[in-house]
């Protein structure tokens, strides 16, 4: 009896033994991209102490902000850029952005009511002026284009979750009755003199913000009759995805109505934004789809003045729930959000770059991850993830994808954004919380602490310097601690 008590005691001290061990050597995968050398793996293990300072410290008990999804949009140039190649790449392609074992893991989706600038051209879902009934409403267009490319994705994610927004209303509903906000002889067939709208006789110009000059006037005509319209037109446009299996849970009245345009697109003013908003928008939805969400955005200025006057409008907690941001508008994300704690933040569009398809592209799309998530965005929607011939879109503007098609070969290159997404979206799945995150600042070091649904921890990391760089991290009472190579992208996952 005592052999057999002495045992046990001898085998419970070896047992809490290799437990404190295996707790002080427990190690990280550790994923890590460069220019040369993608996805390369590795282990390390932590460290009880360490000289270093930590960049970051958590403790496991921060409050932060749990993360919902990734998605990208569904636009016509990107369907073509998918034709383009041959049926076993576009399934290989499609299972790597939408199923739930694939790399990017999107589980939403955006898509535009009515043509965007990545359109093969531009229309509305009604064109007939002074249709107020909206009998003559269809989306005959989006069933040969949109449609086919977002079930094209369901089939590798049925549960995926949608939202829209309009570039442009139907140009009869506009001021200058076109589909763009400004002229352009080389891009549009808008008269130069209907952009006497714009500014009228205002000289306001700030340099030091975006835009520098604010729209006088709502290019949508704010009569009773068209602004109930156009919410009715919201309704009709969500009746029609649904009824083709796309059901849309969130809306938001406007892409960028700061951008004005020579592709489609619609100025606002703060005035108009409100009054469409909270006496037209809201109102309709609230009635005919109270399962809608409606967001304010999306936001692309910096001008912070601006959205606080939307916001602080009292009529507009009983609105909104949630804003959205991009581009100039993720400058003032922390500010709003300190103010307007009340609300829900997404990111709406990762910034499109200028069809470079190069690893400085890689770089800037991780630190706006970064940015992003860390100060409270509960979704990130990138753009386009597949284009062809360069990016261009039907207006010029050559962009950046996450995958580029070579039309003429068939072939689809993968390209360092793609992996850029990767480090992140593969990791932070749904129901992640971001614990703590430190922006890149003057030393390019961006630094992110996650805390994975399966209660492991996750470290993402990127070093944009022209040196390898030591980087330590402080998770609980040890420490991460490594030197990350030159212009990379790094992912530690706790085994």
């Amino acid at each position: 009896m005592k052999n057999i008590l002495k045992r046990t005691t001898l085998l419970s001290g070896l047992v809490m033994a290799l437990s404190v061990n295996d707790a002080y050597a427990q190690s990280f995968e550790w994923i890590s991209s460069t220019e040369g050398n993608i996805w390369k793996q590795n282990k390390v293990k932590l460290q009880t102490n360490i000289g270093q300072t930590p960049l970051l410290e958590v403790n496991g008990t921060e409050e932060g902000t749990v993360f919902k999804a990734w998605g990208t949009c569904f636009n016509e140039l990107g369907w073509d850029a998918l034709n383009m190649l041959p049926r076993k790449q576009q399934e290989i392609i499609l299972q790597k952005l939408f199923s739930p074992e694939g790399d990017l893991k999107f589980t939403m989706g955006r898509f535009s009511m009515n043509a965007n600038d990545y359109a093969r051209d531009w229309y509305s879902c009604d064109e007939v002026p002074g249709d107020f009934q909206l009998k003559h409403f269809n989306i005959n267009r989006d069933k040969t284009t949109l449609i086919p490319f977002i079930k094209a994705a369901q089939q590798y994610n049925p549960h995926m979750t949608f939202w829209m927004s309009p570039w442009s209303p139907p140009s009869w509903m506009k001021i200058n009755h076109y589909y763009s906000v400004r002229s352009d002889r080389n891009q549009n067939e808008m008269s130069p003199l209907s952009d006497v709208a714009l500014f009228e006789e205002s000289k306001e110009k700030d340099t030091k913000v975006f835009p520098q000059q604010l729209a006088v006037n709502d290019y949508f005509i704010q009569d009773p009759r068209y602004l109930q319209t156009y919410a009715n037109y919201f309704c009709k446009f969500i009746d029609a995805y649904k009824e083709q299996g796309i059901p849309v849970s969130m809306v938001m009245f406007q892409n960028e109505s700061w951008s004005y345009t020579n592709y489609p697109g619609c100025a606002w003013t703060a005035e108009g934004i409100i009054r469409f908003n909270t006496e037209y928008l809201a109102p309709t939805l609230k009635k005919q789809h109270p399962e809608i969400k409606l967001y304010l955005g999306t936001i692309n200025t910096n001008r912070y003045d601006v959205i606080d006057e939307i916001l602080s409008d009292p009529r507009m907690p009983e609105t909104i729930q949630g804003v959205g941001f991009q581009w100039e508008g993720g400058q003032i994300l922390p500010k709003l959000r300190a103010k307007y704690p009340q609300y829900k933040y997404v990111q709406t569009e990762s910034e499109c770059g200028w069809g470079s398809f190069d690893w400085k592209a890689a770089e800037h799309t991780f630190s706006l991850i970064n940015h992003y998530l860390g100060n409270g965005c509960e979704e990130y929607t990138f753009w386009n993830a597949i284009l062809y011939a360069g990016g261009f879109s039907g207006w010029g503007w050559k962009q950046n994808s996450l995958i580029h098609v070579d039309s003429k070969a068939g072939t689809a290159t993968f390209t360092p954004e793609y992996y850029a997404v990767k480090h992140y979206s593969h990791y932070v799945t749904p129901g992640s919380k971001v614990l703590a995150y430190r922006a890149a600042k003057e030393d390019k070091t961006p630094v992110m602490v996650v805390m994975a649904p399966q209660k492991k921890q996750v470290v993402i990391a990127g070093n944009f310097n022209e040196e390898a760089k030591e980087v330590t991290v402080k998770l609980d009472s040890r420490y991460l601690s490594v030197t990350l190579p030159p212009h990379s992208l790094n992912t530690f996952v706790e085994k």
